[in-house]
């Protein structure tokens, strides 16, 4: 479960989409773009195959709420 989820506009132009995340997962802390086509970029730390798949489903959804509800 991804703990701290924490986002910012990547640009200083608020209206251009794009987000700096951060959390945490599994005592380990995660850095990533999110990229207007859903697309994320690991910034930091890679996490493994499998909790790739489990964060990206998570992190789409934590961005639906929080950026385009």
């Amino acid at each position: 479960m991804i703990t701290h989820f924490q986002y910012q506009n990547l640009y200083v132009d608020r209206s251009l989409p794009g987000w700096k995340l951060s959390f945490f997962y599994k005592k380990a802390r995660y850095t990533a773009i999110y990229h207007p086509d859903g697309k994320i970029e690991w910034t930091g730390i890679m996490p493994s195959e499998q909790d790739k798949k489990d964060l990206s489903s998570q992190i789409h959804e934590l961005m639906l709420f929080h950026v385009y509800d």
